[in-house]
């Protein structure tokens, strides 16, 4: 008796699709974990900004709380983009970066060499530790002023005046996309008393 053609194979089963990835690149989107992590104490959010030599902000992005600061780095100076008084294309090249040590990486330090930007950033001392232990291999120390560097405190008081709002220094948006929006508006609130001509 003749056999039957055995059944065609099928396809095993596609797996289930895990959803897109986070997007810190791109504000206006939210991403799917919104931009909250699990960190040391529990789930929270760490804001990205870049600011003016006096404190004001210029570009503001969310992450996780979990995520490394030094991978925002180049997210954050793609978005900056400041207005130029008399027309034409806006300005995207700062002249100095003062960042802290969780900035110190090659990559970094290699990105703003090629744009023609300065740099204050100091290193860390497992770096530093590094970097003798290869000895003339190990190559020579990045310049750094510390007394420049002091002017990086600005940054820190931008975000303390930030945390005066409660809804920002304690998140209660799910949202990151809103979460966001109640930032913008306190940047904008602070742009707006510094451009204003009443006392």
């Amino acid at each position: 008796m003749p056999r039957s053609p055995a059944p065609a194979s099928t396809p095993p089963p596609s797996p289930a699709t895990q959803g897109a990835g986070s997007n810190y690149t791109k504000p206006g989107i939210e991403p799917p974990d919104h931009a909250i992590g699990r960190s040391r104490g529990g789930p929270t959010t760490k804001i990205h900004r870049l600011a003016d030599g006096h404190g004001r902000p210029l570009v503001t992005l969310l992450i996780a709380g979990q995520a490394g600061d030094s991978p925002m780095f180049e997210p954050l100076m793609a978005h900056l983009q400041v207005p130029r008084l008399g027309g034409g294309r806006p300005r995207t090249r700062p002249d100095l970066v003062r960042g802290d040590k969780a900035y110190s990486s090659r990559a970094i330090r290699q990105h703003l060499r090629r744009r023609g930007i300065r740099t204050i950033i100091p290193e860390p001392a497992d770096q530093i530790a590094h970097r003798k232990r290869r000895g003339s291999r190990g190559g020579r120390p990045p310049t750094f002023h510390a007394l420049d560097y002091r002017g990086r405190n600005v940054i820190e008081r931008s975000f303390n005046q930030l945390k005066q709002w409660r809804s920002i220094a304690t998140r209660y948006d799910k949202l990151a996309t809103l979460y966001r929006a109640a930032i913008l508006i306190h940047d904008i609130i602070t742009w707006t008393k510094a451009l204003s001509d009443a006392p």
